[in-house]
């Protein structure tokens, strides 16, 4: 199956944030043409996808590719204006006029931004190289270069210590009028600042119960704006969601760039070496910089899809008629409070999105 949807990771980063696990490079000096050389090469082995219908530039940072960089990068993997939907990922301090001209004119059409606090406290505790003001301002410089699809990222679950005020935040969000919001429950990682300080009493995590009264008060103000949630972790106004994610959802077709990038072809699925450094070295010595693979069989196919599609708005469709010890399960979500059957689908309510990967391995 032709993939109509291309990933490309970006690992470069100024620093890591407290709780990021992801595959990163950070540096000082974002080696842009490396990276690039690095990009056709594995672009040339792979075969460049002739009907593209969205690009995602995600990372890592791809905004610190500069203007000149992200418009090289566009040319390198074809994406062209008018495409359906190019979406650049960005920290907020990166997002200047130059920039965001530069990127509409190579055909972006949709903005990432990482925000995840208005508190000046947590995003000093955080990591993040931006302050507060900075996000409206990347904003309304993305708008006036006609980027009007600007999707924010808010974590939630913080350590209680740090004070935050949800509400404030949601309030902020809120007044900046994106067409998209992105959640991010905060996880603890071994391997991380946070886990370390975590692993040593330095820092206490939010409990179950607050991580739930959050997530559910995020679905409260957020409906009560005009947003829908349409995935576990994602709420837009409508016609607003993303294209580019709904395809992984539905286990369409998709080829993956960079380290760590995962790609998949209807039947498996393949991802790269996750350093920077290993992938770079692997394309210059002229080898696929794949890391491993596995096939999905049709009982694997059916699993995922049960997954992906109960992590959706949309739900699932149950076989009728329902075996007994699965109407049996399915009415006990639904009196929980956890699901709602409208037969034959089946979808997860806010509180049962709570419970996914739970529920999930019980259907």
């Amino acid at each position: 199956m032709t993939p109509r949807h291309l990933y490309v990771h970006v690992p470069f980063c100024r620093r890591r944030c407290v709780y990021c696990d992801f595959s990163i490079a950070v540096r000082r000096t974002i080696p842009v043409g490396h990276f690039l050389a690095a990009l056709a090469a594995e672009l040339a082995r792979a075969g460049r996808p002739a009907d593209l219908a969205t690009v995602y530039l995600g990372g890592g940072t791809p905004s610190l590719l500069g203007a000149a960089g992200v418009a090289a990068l566009t040319a390198i993997v074809g994406a062209r204006p008018g495409l359906e939907e190019f979406t650049i990922e960005a920290n907020p301090d990166d997002v200047t006029e130059d920039a965001v001209r530069t990127w509409a004119r190579a055909g972006v059409n949709r903005l990432s931004l990482g925000a995840q606090s208005f508190d000046e406290r947590v995003l000093a505790w955080m990591h993040r190289t931006h302050g507060a003001a900075v996000i409206a301002e990347a904003a309304a410089r993305a708008r006036r270069a006609g980027i009007a699809n600007i999707s924010l990222d808010l974590i939630f679950a913080l350590p209680e210590s740090l004070g935050r005020r949800l509400d404030d935040d949601l309030d902020r969000v809120l007044a900046l009028e994106p067409a998209h919001v992105s959640l991010y429950g905060l996880t603890v990682e071994e391997h991380t600042p946070l886990g370390r300080g975590v692993a040593r009493g330095a820092v206490a995590p939010a409990s179950e119960e607050r991580y739930e009264a959050e997530y559910l008060r995020i679905h409260e103000r957020l409906g009560a704006a005009g947003y829908a949630f349409y995935e576990v972790s994602n709420a837009a106004r409508p016609g607003a969601e993303a294209v580019h994610n709904r395809a992984y959802w539905r286990l369409a077709p998709y080829l993956g760039l960079g380290p760590s990038a995962h790609s998949f072809d209807g039947a498996s699925r393949w991802w790269n070496e996750p350093a920077y450094a290993r992938w770079q070295a692997k394309l210059a010595r002229g080898d696929a910089p794949v890391a491993g693979r596995e096939i999905l069989g049709a009982a694997q196919q059916k699993l995922e899809a049960r997954y992906l599609g109960l992590r959706t708005a949309e739900g699932i469709a149950l076989e009728e008629p329902l075996d007994p010890a699965l109407a049996a399960t399915v009415s006990a979500w639904v009196a929980a409070g956890w699901a709602e059957l409208d037969a034959p689908r089946l979808r997860l309510t806010p509180r049962g999105w709570l419970r996914l990967d739970e529920l999930a391995t019980s259907l």
